[in-house]
């Protein structure tokens, strides 16, 4: 058991303070909390002692006096640190205005006016690094692990960036920032655990981050403190490690400084005016400022400064605690740094902390503790360098383990041990970007590690304003992603399992149920949850497969082919062989109508705008000629359209749609209505006969055309009919009222008996939508890809008259031409699948990255499409794709693998034959 002895305050062991009227002892000194000063000195006005003389670096203005007893020199510091010039000046005008002054707030200002912005003003209520930051600084006494790892494929450019930056802000700004780097070892003790690491591997090939999958003999002689018994492998990031985020945020400070951003101290918003003209007035007790933008990164305070505008951010502060030693002989004995460790069984980092450990755990969701009076009250006034009190009975059974792991901290000694809030969001990302549904308005708030986001965020974040659209795809970040459905006791229960989550074993097609259901359950929700197993898609309950009587009902992830890959082979069997039915309820549906609805939609849009009855495919592109969105447009009656997009992206393309229609000063109305329609697919040979039943409507192919839509009742029942199916065979999506949706599936079901209908789920839908080589948003196509590459060259229309957004850009890349495009692959496995972000080698290098795969059930093969080099993308062309730390060879084959039910038929009437 780690014990504790000697004098005690707060949980430390204090250092002898000299005595009055020692030479040299100052007659009055001070330290502002966080400025650190050298190894067991403290200042006067504190009972704690402030480690590490980098910290001096980062203070503006400090008066230093020194006494000596012996050989030892003591410091002690007064740190007036009067405002710069800048900072007693005060701006009645701004181009942005940041709220906080935290990492990622300084961070911002720092990028934006590095980047030329003019007026950026940055309002902070208190100090610079108070909040979120300080507790980030009082979680160690440096206690900021920085790392390339992340399980996400974006974000691994935002720590990316982040950890460069950190590299070279010293030469930059001549402020130390007290970044070490000596890497980081995530430990596998289980079969699983290496498996995962497998996975990651996959995943980071064609990234600039340096990772690799060491032995346990490498991992000793990293780490040789370590209980080897049960460790398999570990997870390496070379240039990992720590950094003093007081030190970091005063570095950044300066950068802002330096090209010209206001950062004003203390200077709280009191209330935030949004005018007609989409400016805003941010007032403050010190004046008021007329913005075009505000940006809200108020840390642990961004909920009450959205409740200014009347948005309830779904934010929640949890207590995290992490403890830290004195001395340990074994570790002062080390000739250089330990790495970082990281146990994810055990669900703790541990860390050198100079000759003694730091280490933190992340505890069960049944222990971790919600500090749920900040949500219901707020946070406490004047709150920011304030502490928990700690709870070692919360985290014992992690010291325990810790202990086992690393043994030499059964001798230790506990000379700290901090409890501080740390905000999350429900699925424990940050929001980053512009909100929906009010103008000019950025968050940039919910960072769970928001010093490692910092850099990353506050470039990613610039680099959107300045240029109107994000300069790489995190939607995963979109703040957009929740929505009215998102209420404080789903964000609390979701919170509190993703915390306790922290360190569990990341799966594909990995599902998380603290909080579920939410509101936002369709129609069949009750009659479908007893036979399938659902998949949660934006507040939603959706089927991903369905389970046969004797079948394994249970959720079993892995790595590998599971429970569900039989069942997922009958739903395919049943669409392309009879008929099937999908609840597609989930899809966001937005109704734009009047007298500049045809105007707007051009300018948006690549594709031609359909005639009245009739859908199409299209896409709305960004300046530079990326793919921002993929919908189907149906207009529906002259100058009214229905817009149908994924469930994923709903508030994120509804907010760019409305943007467009203010900035242009198109006459429209705008709708959504997502949660008032439900959607049902019918689709497979035998759907037309089904509905015929059910309509005097004439279905043929002939009066019912594909890409056609009417509105029509079945069994008297209204719905709007669309002849579209993304699993490519015949089928129709039919858009009803929400409460219609039983009825409806029922007088279908009935119909179908004499058929053999039977439901299917995502699951069976992707693997359709492979085979037919349909592209989908989020994996084919994103803000990183442009249609060219992507394939979709048909949905776009370069010489229609309308100068929609992107034309000019595309018209550039296809004149420059491509470095890539975007193919499908077949491979031979065993036991695995594609997901998708697996890295692609050809002649030993890694030469590009899957999007999406699935297992093809008409070839018994697994398929995936893959973005390679233009020079590598002919049919035929033989490459390998990287599946849990193995190398399967792959063939480029002409697309699609399987003709849709459209062009099979049109061959047919041609004389042709099927392809199958």
């Amino acid at each position: 058991m780690l014990r504790s002895g000697g004098q005690w305050l707060r949980g430390l062991r204090l250092p002898r303070f000299p005595p009055r009227g020692t030479p040299g002892r100052p007659r009055s000194v001070c330290s502002r909390e966080g400025v650190r000063i050298s190894k067991g000195f403290r200042c006067q006005d504190s009972p704690i002692p402030i480690p590490l003389p980098s910290r001096l670096l980062a203070v503006s203005s400090v008066s230093i006096r020194r006494w000596s007893v012996g050989r030892q020199t003591q410091v002690y510091i007064r740190e007036g640190n009067p405002p710069s010039s800048a900072e007693t000046q005060w701006k009645d005008r701004a181009e942005t205005v940041i709220i906080g002054g935290g990492c990622v707030g300084v961070s911002l200002a720092y990028h934006l006016a590095k980047a030329g912005m003019k007026d950026v003003v940055l309002l902070e209520k208190s100090e610079l690094t108070a909040g979120s930051t300080w507790h980030a600084v009082r979680k160690t006494p440096q206690n900021c692990l920085t790392t390339y790892f992340h399980p996400g494929i974006n974000l691994k450019k935002i720590h990316y960036y982040s950890i460069k930056l950190y590299e070279k802000l010293e030469e930059e700004t001549g402020q130390a920032v007290g970044f070490h780097q000596p890497g980081s070892i995530r430990i596998a003790t289980t079969p699983v655990r290496v498996d995962e690491f497998k996975y990651q591997m996959t995943r980071t090939g064609w990234h600039a981050t340096e990772q690799y999958i060491i032995e346990p003999e490498k991992i000793q002689e990293m780490f040789p403190l370590l209980n080897m018994n049960k460790i398999l492998a570990g997870l390496y990031n070379p240039g990992d490690g720590h950094i003093d985020p007081y030190s970091l945020t005063m570095a950044l400070a300066a950068g802002a400084r330096k090209y010209g951003a206001l950062l004003k101290y203390p200077a709280l918003v009191t209330s935030l005016k949004p005018r007609s003209d989409g400016t805003w007035d941010v007032e403050t007790p010190q004046g008021s400022v007329r913005a075009n933008r505000i940006v809200n990164a108020a840390g642990f305070w961004a909920r009450e400064v959205g409740k200014m505008i009347g948005l309830e951010h779904p934010l929640i502060p949890v207590q995290h605690q992490y403890v830290v030693t004195s001395s340990i002989p074994e570790v002062k004995a080390l000739k250089r740094e330990l790495p970082v460790l990281r146990d994810l069984e055990g669900s703790f980092y541990l860390r050198q902390e100079r000759d003694g450990l730091l280490f933190g755990p992340y505890e069960s969701q049944e222990k971790m503790k919600v500090q749920d009076t900040w949500v219901t009250n707020g946070v406490p006034p004047g709150f920011g360098k304030e502490l928990f009190e700690s709870d070692l009975d919360r985290i014992m059974e992690h010291i325990e383990i810790a202990m086992e792991m690393v043994p030499v901290l059964k001798k230790a000694d506990i000379i700290n041990v901090v409890n501080g809030p740390i905000t999350y969001s429900p699925d424990i990302l940050p929001m980053v970007g512009p909100h929906q549904g009010v103008r000019n308005y950025w968050v940039a708030v919910g960072f769970g590690y928001g010093i490692i986001h910092a850099g990353g965020v506050g470039k990613y974040l610039s680099d959107w304003i300045l240029h109107g659209e994000p300069p790489f795809d995190l939607i995963e970040l979109d703040p957009n992603r929740y929505g009215k459905w998102t209420t404080t006791q789903y964000t609390e229960a979701k919170a509190r399992e993703s915390y306790g989550f922290n360190n569990i074993v990341g799966y594909p097609k990995e599902e998380r149920f603290a909080g579920r259901p939410t509101q936002r359950v369709s129609g069949l929700y009750k009659t479908l949850e007893s036979k399938c197993s659902m998949g949660f898609h934006a507040g939603w309950e959706q089927p991903h497969w369905f389970y046969k009587p004797g079948q394994d009902t249970g959720y079993r992830p892995s790595f590998r082919r599971t429970n569900w890959f039989e069942p997922v082979g009958s739903e395919y069997k049943q669409v392309m062989q009879r008929v099937g039915v999908i609840d597609l309820s989930p899809f966001g549906k937005f109704n734009i109508k009047g007298q500049d609805s045809i105007r707007l939609l051009d300018h948006l849009f690549a594709n031609v705008i359909p005639k009245v009855g009739f859908t199409n495919i299209s896409h709305m592109l960004t300046p530079k000629g990326r793919v921002y969105a993929e919908l189907t447009v149906s207009h529906q009656s002259p100058g009214e359209f229905l817009l149908v997009t994924g469930s994923g992206s709903e508030l994120h393309d509804l907010r760019w749609i409305e943007e467009e229609a203010v900035r242009g000063r198109y006459d429209v109305e705008i709708k959504n209505v997502t949660d008032e329609f439900g959607v049902l697919g019918v689709a497979g040979p035998h759907a037309r006969k089904v509905l015929q039943k059910l309509t005097s409507e004439d279905l043929s192919d002939d009066a019912f055309k594909f890409l056609q839509t009417k509105s029509l009742k079945f069994s008297n029942i209204p719905v709007t009919a669309i002849r579209i199916s993304y699993t490519g065979e015949l089928g129709w999506e039919l858009y009803h009222r929400r409460e219609d949706s039983a009825a409806l599936y029922d007088v279908i079901m009935n119909a179908g008996q004499e058929e053999g209908i039977d439901n299917f789920g995502t699951y069976a839908m992707n693997a359709l939508r492979l085979e037919k080589a349909f592209r989908a948003w989020g994996s084919e196509m994103n803000c990183d890809t442009n249609p060219l590459e992507a394939g979709l060259e048909y949905f776009v229309k370069l010489n229609k008259p309308a100068d929609f957004i992107g034309k000019e850009a595309l018209k550039q890349i296809r004149a420059k031409g491509l470095t890539r495009r975007l193919v499908c692959l077949t491979l031979a496995t065993d036991d695995v699948d594609p997901e998708g972000n697996e890295s692609v080698w050809w002649n030993g290098k890694v030469v590009g990255n899957t999007t999406s795969g699935s297992y093809s059930y008409s070839i018994q093969k697994s398929l995936a499409f893959a973005y390679v080099p233009i020079e590598l993308s002919q049919v035929g062309q033989q490459v390998e794709v990287e599946l849990l730390g193995r190398n399967y060879p792959a063939t480029i084959i002409q697309e699609p693998l399987v003709l849709t039910e459209q062009t099979r038929n049109q061959l047919q009437k041609n004389g042709g034959k099927d392809k199958m």
